[in-house]
């Protein structure tokens, strides 16, 4: 059973959209080196930054989580974004397309703190 995480992230601002970047991409380098991933892509839809990764089991996710790269844009991100996520098991890859249909009826807001 894979685990699929989907995210879907707006910046605030024209400001926040550079610090976004900034962080997003070195999370995102990481993402596609770490242990356990299958498939990581990006993809821009109406104002949105998705991130669909696929992940051999939910520890592997879940360690990515505790990565420096994440960890950092995560400090961020009440101050450069807002955003949903949503995560399920599978048998199967699903397509984008499959991916943000679950994403837009099922995700969740995303609430982390300011530290």
């Amino acid at each position: 059973m894979m685990y699929v995480s989907i995210t879907g992230l707006k910046t605030i601002n024209i400001f926040s959209w550079f610090k976004f970047w900034l962080l997003a991409i070195p999370a995102f380098r990481g993402a596609q080196k770490a242990k356990g991933i299958i498939f990581c892509e990006t993809k821009k839809v109406k104002n949105y930054h998705h991130t669909l990764t696929v992940w051999e089991s939910k520890n592997d996710m879940l360690n990515y989580k505790k990565s420096s790269s994440h960890i950092k844009a995560m400090r961020l991100f009440k101050s450069i974004a807002t955003g949903k996520i949503y995560s399920f098991e599978t048998n199967l890859i699903p397509s984008w397309d499959e991916a943000l249909e679950r994403f837009n009826n099922e995700a969740y807001e995303v609430l982390y703190k300011r530290n």
